[in-house]
C-alpha cells in the first residue's frame, strides 16, 4: 500500500470520540491493527478532552493518520492544559491516567510534543503483514 496521511478536527465534546474511532477505522479499514488504532485514537482523544482545553465550550481536537507499509503514526492534537499527560502506575486508586499506560502497552512507542499552548500526543504501531489462511 502506498504511504498516505489525512487528518480531520473535531469538536471537543464526548460525542466526537465516537466520530473520531469512526473516521480512523475508515480510512485503516484494509489494514492490520485498526482495532488497536481505534483503541488508541478513543484514549487519546478522551484525554484531549478530559484534560485540555479541547474540552472546554468552542474546543476542538485533531486526529491525524499517517500510514506507511510496515507502520501507523496516529496523533491527537489539543488545545493545551496545565498538566502535560503521563502513565499513572498501575497500582494507583486515582481515576484517570490507565488510559496511557494502555496506550503504551499497545503501540511500538509514544509520546509527547507541545506545551500549555497546545500539544500532540502521539502513538506508532508497528504492523506485520496479514497471514494468508492456508486453503
Amino acid at each position: 500500500m502506498s504511504p498516505w496521511r489525512m487528518s480531520r478536527t473535531f469538536p471537543g465534546s464526548p460525542v466526537a470520540i465516537t466520530e473520531a474511532r469512526r473516521f480512523v477505522t475508515t480510512l485503516l479499514a484494509s489494514w492490520p491493527g485498526t482495532e488497536d488504532a481505534e483503541l488508541i485514537v478513543s484514549e487519546l482523544a478522551t484525554n484531549a478532552i478530559r484534560h485540555s482545553a479541547s474540552g472546554r465550550f468552542g474546543g476542538c481536537f485533531t486526529v491525524a493518520v499517517q500510514a506507511d507499509r510496515g507502520r501507523i503514526w496516529l496523533g491527537i492534537l489539543d488545545q493545551g492544559g496545565q498538566h502535560a499527560p503521563h502513565p499513572l502506575p498501575p497500582q494507583t486508586d486515582e481515576e484517570g491516567g490507565r488510559g496511557l499506560a494502555l496506550v503504551a502497552a499497545l503501540a511500538a512507542s509514544w509520546g509527547v510534543t507541545g506545551d500549555e499552548q497546545g500539544r500532540i500526543v502521539w502513538a506508532t504501531l508497528n504492523l506485520t503483514p496479514q497471514k494468508t489462511a492456508a486453503r
